[in-house]
This record gives C-alpha cells, structure tokens and sequence, in this order.
C-alpha cells in the first residue's frame, strides 16, 4: 500500500488542472474546518503549490515556521475558524491548519469532539475522522480520509494547531 497526500498526487496532474482554480473561490475557513469537500481542497492546494506567485495574489506572506513540516503564512486579515481569529496558518503535507493563541490544545478538542490520540503536558495530538470514503477504479482503490486535527508541536509554544487533513490512500 502506498500513502500520498493530496499534494502530492494532485501535482501529478498539476499541467491539466492548475488553471482550473479561481482564488476568488476560496473560502479558507472552510478549508481549515474540515467543511469543504475533498475536490475543493484539491483544486486549491493544486494551484497553491503549482501557480507562480499563489501566496502574493492572496496577500499571504510566506514566513518562518522554524518546522521543516509545516509551510506558514501570515495572512492580510484574521480568519474566523473554530469561533476563534488567527491571522496565521500553516499547511501540513495534508491539509491547512489554524495557528491559535489563548486556547489550550485539550481544550479546543473538547470543545470540537475530538479525541485525543496524545495528551501529555509536552504533547497533544487529536484527531477526528469527519468523512471516509473508498472508490475502485480498475486495479486502484483510492481511500479518501478527512480528519480533524488538534495538536501542539515545539515549534509554536504556547499555540494550538487545528485545522483539516484530507488523505488519499492510493491501493
């Protein structure tokens, strides 16, 4: 079995479709709340990671996340996610998540159902499947998987990561 996340197997097709998207249509709250669909995200982070400029044409600024991970930007105004404000994201290898000051990472999964997976004082990890589906196509079955996330990581004390994953497992 082989793993891939969206980016990544969405770049295969980047010639075709990276025109496809129109910056006009994003609704960036959604993406990080696990509330738009898969081909959204899809389509988003195709043109993100493929179009000349994609950051500069949204006003988001590309700044050091100290996290070979994570890729974060500053954004030009606040987004309203999970009832709260940040004007930081960053994006994991699967989806957008949330940088969020003021809000313990046990507490927000509380306040989100969902589980935790870690829950330490160093380290917090939570995840809940929001939608799981399986499609054959010939000889491949693509698993689809969208998760929300809560977590902490080192390199943002005092912070909470939240956002949404969206996996494609390719069988």
């Amino acid at each position: 079995m082989r793993r891939l996340s969206l980016v990544p197997l969405v770049l295969l097709a980047a010639p075709a479709k990276a025109g496809d998207f129109d910056p006009a249509s994003l609704d960036l709250a959604a993406l990080i709340e696990c509330r738009a669909d898969v081909p959204a995200y899809n389509g988003f982070a195709l043109w993100l990671a493929s179009e000349p400029g994609a950051a500069d044409t949204l006003g988001w600024k590309e700044t050091a996340s100290g996290n070979p991970f994570l890729s974060q930007y500053q954004l030009p105004a606040p987004v309203h996610v999970f009832g709260r404000e940040t004007a930081t994201i960053v994006f994991t290898a699967t989806g957008p998540m949330a940088v969020l000051d003021g809000i313990g990472a046990p507490d927000l999964a509380r306040q989100l159902d969902v589980p935790a997976t870690v829950s330490t004082p160093d380290k917090f990890l939570g995840e809940k499947v929001v939608a799981e589906s399986t499609e054959e196509s010939g000889d491949v079955n693509l698993s689809t998987r969208v998760t929300l996330n809560v977590s902490t990581v080192d390199t943002h004390p005092g912070q909470t990561l939240a956002g949404c994953s969206y996996v494609i497992d390719v069988k």
